[in-house]
């Protein structure tokens, strides 16, 4: 609801129409994920001043339209056709050289076989020694593009790797984002099920990060979210899988762990981030500590990832509830099934 806030209040006061594109580019404004949409916004704005219809359109266009990553995907997907459309031509011209280098080892043959003389013979040779260089030729000619072509779709797959990976990475942190982590958690429970492993999840959020936006700008708020995505990078190692949730909010997935051990796991982070000092760039100003609350959930027979999240989910309004900067498993008193009035 304060990113929602933020947004209609800047499409007010800057006189925007309220479009529902208008409300997305304000709202990841608000939200700080996306640094290069925050960034040309800003830069825009101490420029000009304003932002017209036309620096909207081009700043969605740019960093929020789905159409972009389709368009990129679409575009190596048809490299990768002419590629193939070329190869194959060219498999297609040596198949009648091969045909025609056919007919002419038939022919000559036939023709020595009909040889009355030298002269006969030697001609016969001739042709047949023009048809194998025009053979070697048109081999060499193939093995020459078929090595460029592997070149160049290994090129092309390498950029369509770098697209999905970019699709599943939020671009502020560097950690997976909301997309990755839906796909991550349900391949991780469906494994689980299958091989009768433990699974835990992890949910923390940021305690009063709206404080931090509200008191020192957004650009300090975004310097909150990557000192966390920091500790959790230098915390998690492995298999465990690591995502941006939402605005303030971080998943990780533990894989063959115990309840007992996501608890250990949940504290280091915990601990690790509350043990680096926040400044502000700008002015070197001490700004004080970070911490986070954490809700864990182990899985149980039964389960859905949304059943796992939703539990976990729960024991993190728990330990917001109980004070926050700590961590509340399934499996403690103060986290309660129901659904209670949850602290922002």
């Amino acid at each position: 609801m304060a990113f929602a806030e933020v947004a209609l209040g800047q499409i007010r006061s800057l006189r925007q129409t309220a479009i529902p594109r208008n409300y997305e580019i304000w709202y990841v404004y608000a939200a700080g994920y996306n640094c290069s949409l925050n960034r040309a916004i800003n830069e825009t704005l101490a420029r000009n001043g304003k932002l017209t219809e036309s620096d909207l359109e081009q700043i969605y266009e740019t960093y929020l339209s789905p159409i972009r990553t389709t368009d990129r995907i679409d575009k190596l997907g048809a490299r990768v056709i002419n590629e193939i459309d070329d190869v194959m031509t060219l498999i297609t011209d040596l198949l009648g050289m091969t045909a025609s280098f056919g007919d002419s080892l038939k022919g000559a043959t036939e023709n020595l076989s009909a040889a009355d003389n030298r002269e006969q013979v030697k001609a016969v040779v001739g042709a047949l020694m023009t048809s194998t260089r025009e053979m070697q030729e048109t081999n060499k000619a193939l093995e020459d593009r078929l090595a460029i072509s592997k070149v160049e779709i290994n090129n092309l797959q390498h950029s369509l790797e770098a697209i999905r990976a970019e699709s599943m990475t939020d671009p502020l942190t560097g950690l997976g984002n909301r997309k990755y982590f839906d796909r991550a958690v349900e391949d991780a429970v469906a494994l689980a099920i299958g091989e009768g492993g433990p699974l835990s999840l992890l949910l923390f959020d940021i305690d009063h990060f709206k404080s931090f936006n509200d008191n020192y700008g957004h650009l300090t708020g975004d310097q909150v979210l990557r000192l966390v995505a920091m500790s959790l990078k230098q915390t998690i190692k492995g298999q465990d899988i690591t995502a941006r949730y939402g605005g303030e909010e971080f998943a990780v997935v533990l894989p063959n762990t115990a309840l007992s051990q996501a608890l250990t796991v949940a504290d280091h982070i915990r601990r690790a981030v509350m043990a680096k000092e926040l400044k502000k760039k700008s002015t070197g100003e001490i700004l004080g500590r970070v911490t986070i609350s954490v809700g864990v959930s182990l899985l149980r027979h039964g389960d859905t990832p949304d059943s796992l999240i939703e539990r976990a989910d729960s024991c993190l309004y728990a330990a917001k509830r109980n004070g926050r900067n700590r961590v509340i498993c399934e499996a403690d008193p103060e986290c309660s099934t129901d659904f209670q009035t949850r602290v922002a």
